[in-house]
């Protein structure tokens, strides 16, 4: 099994806008946190961006950014310049001088995801990866972003669903690109799919949700003495095996109370529970309601976002 798989399938992502951003001369401005995926390709020109709580970064033509839950962020020509406060729309955006020849040409837009996992599944993400032009093993991110560009470029027939489709291949492309095992990422599932030991535990626990998983049973498995493997998963994932495990079955069992398609008993079976009882008490305190009360609340909420 394949746990990046399992989460962006429960995530669902899609592109919900993609639009022409340009600037010409001096401008900056700022947008609030919107925690919905964002991201942003330098077709011409430079320009800073600054992300609220990471060092602001100069981005450059063929740079790509990707903020999984976009908080509030900047973006201007030079270091110094006033932010003026923006809210997002669904149109071309022109900053700084109105007329003459853009000095900045980029592609930014959101992905919409399905909001009724995002609170569990979001976190697991690193909070920025930023792609540069020049970095290596960027091959199949590097065919991705000259299609990207050439389609811009364009005006041929199907060009929004080409580019829609191509987006969201560049979504999952730059989640599991190679560079993300670098030392600066930060705890989360990337970062554990990135120790052999770990991802193999991970691809058991997706594998086998129903399991009657221990933290031994999972040491065993990685070769590793009980304390030293959950000492390891703490650090990589953020938080510790079995919490890892409950939050992944709450995860399976959001989705398929806002489906709507199977009976409570059936639910606390397929995902490892030994009866209703003990997954509502479970899902009771993960999630802060009881099942049936969440199923009323969000049933039909699949597919809206």
């Amino acid at each position: 099994m394949d746990p990046l798989s399992d989460i962006i399938a429960l995530l669902r992502p899609h592109t919900a806008i993609a639009k022409p951003i340009t600037g010409r001369g001096r401008w900056g401005v700022r947008y609030a946190a919107y925690r919905q995926p964002g991201f942003a390709l330098m077709l011409t020109g430079q320009c800073w961006l600054a992300v609220e709580g990471v060092a602001p970064l100069l981005m450059r033509q063929g740079d790509f950014v990707l903020l999984p839950a976009t908080p509030a962020f900047s973006l201007y020509s030079d270091p110094g310049v006033v932010c003026e406060d923006r809210e997002p729309v669904n149109q071309a955006v022109r900053h700084g001088e109105p007329e003459g020849e853009p000095d900045v040409e980029m592609l930014g837009g959101t992905f919409l995801i399905e909001p009724v996992n995002a609170p569990l599944l979001l976190p697991m993400l690193p909070e920025m990866i930023h792609i540069r032009a020049t970095a290596g093993d960027t091959g199949r991110l590097t065919s991705l972003i000259r299609l990207v560009m050439d389609e811009c470029a364009g005006d041929r027939p199907g060009r929004a669903i080409v580019l829609e489709r191509l987006l969201e291949v560049m979504l999952v492309e730059c989640l599991r690109w190679p560079g993300n095992g670098g030392t600066g990422l930060s705890a989360g599932l990337l970062a554990g799919m990135r120790d052999p030991a770990l991802a193999g535990v991970l691809r058991l626990m997706h594998g086998d949700v129903r399991g009657n998983w221990t933290v031994a049973d999972l040491a065993r498995r990685a070769g590793m003495s009980r304390s030293a493997f959950a000492a390891r998963f703490s650090e990589g994932l953020g938080c510790g095996p079995m919490e890892y495990l409950a939050r992944w079955r709450m995860s399976l069992a959001r989705d398929a109370l806002s489906r709507g398609a199977t009976s409570l008993d059936r639910l606390a079976e397929e995902i490892g529970y030994e009866s209703a009882s003990a997954f509502s008490t479970a899902f009771r305190r993960h999630v802060g309601c009881p099942p049936g009360a969440f199923a009323r609340q969000h049933r039909g909420a699949i597919g809206l976002a």
